[in-house]
């Protein structure tokens, strides 16, 4: 089926609008709800902060316009100055440095490039250089800016990375801006939401879909981000993610059925909004329901 979604653009007019879309764990259905609120607002930027697994490419099949490689600074020593007075081991809290059987030695992967070991060191043993730890694609598919990142196998952390795709998020000149973050509530997910004006909590009908949706309503709270629940996979007897938020003033936004349906064009990496005139209309008032709620949020900030 073709595109026949048309124009519909938020009221929010020239201001944008980051919507960050999350989960307590992979599975839920994020990136299923990112993606065709990306689609169904036409002119949006998709952007994939969970660059362990990125998957939503996959969906939209961007045209790729450029990849961006992100890399980190890390100590590199010259054993020739270094002369063992630990200066630098002992500044370092997060243990990145050593000085073993008279030898300086640097672990990477355990670096936050604050370059501070570098500016103690008196005898100038140590200097930075680049280390590689991933990219940035970039694409587009309709009028859908895509950018994905990507964590290179075996890297410790894909900070980097977020930081920079949230960095260019306001330089798009597409209001509407969708982050699918990473799921859990971890250092990298917290980074992806940091920015965000709104955040949605995707979360499935069962008593481990409350315990991961507890996981990331906490941490919005901590964020004192605005949010709101898209329940998924939704049966019709009682759905213990619809009490967890009937118990603690969490809005749903909407329910998403549980259907076979919409299990086969996903499985088919298809889109629910370009494959399904009903899914069309439920991502469609979804949307407008969120950006109701972000707008609702700005009149009450100011």
């Amino acid at each position: 089926m073709g595109d026949s979604t048309g124009d519909f653009m938020g009221a929010a007019g020239a201001n944008k609008m980051k919507i960050a879309v999350l989960s307590g764990k992979g599975g839920t259905g994020k990136t299923l709800v990112a993606v065709n609120l990306a689609v169904i607002a036409k002119q949006s930027v998709y952007i994939d902060c969970d660059v362990e697994e990125p998957n939503g490419y996959l969906f939209l099949r961007p045209k790729k316009t450029a990849v961006k490689p992100i890399s980190v600074k890390v100590p590199v020593v010259d054993p020739q100055r270094c002369v063992g007075c630990r200066t630098c081991v002992d500044f370092c809290k997060f243990n990145a440095l050593a000085y073993i059987q008279n030898k300086p030695i640097v672990f990477t992967d355990i670096c936050h490039s604050c370059g501070g070991c570098v500016l103690f060191c008196t005898e100038k043993a140590l200097s930075e250089t680049e280390k590689l730890v991933g990219e940035i694609r970039y694409g587009m598919t309709d009028r859908i800016t895509v950018a994905t990142g990507v964590l290179n196998t075996g890297e410790a952390s894909g900070i980097p990375i977020i930081k920079q795709l949230i960095a260019e998020a306001g330089s798009h000149k597409e209001d509407l801006i969708f982050m699918d973050c990473p799921p859990g509530s971890a250092c990298i997910v917290m980074e992806s939401i940091k920015d965000a004006d709104y955040c949605v909590l995707v979360a499935e009908p069962t008593l481990f879909g409350v315990h991961n949706l507890e996981m990331v309503y906490n941490l919005v709270k901590l964020f004192n981000k605005p949010y709101g629940a898209v329940l998924n996979k939704c049966l019709p007897e009682e759905n213990p993610a619809e009490v967890f938020c009937e118990k603690n003033g969490i809005a749903v936004l909407g329910k998403i059925p549980f259907d076979a349906k919409l299990g086969n064009i996903n499985s088919n990496a298809k889109l629910a909004v370009r494959e399904s005139k009903e899914y069309r209309k439920v991502f469609k008032t979804l949307l407008e329901t969120i950006q109701e709620a972000v707008e609702n949020e700005a009149i009450a900030g100011t």
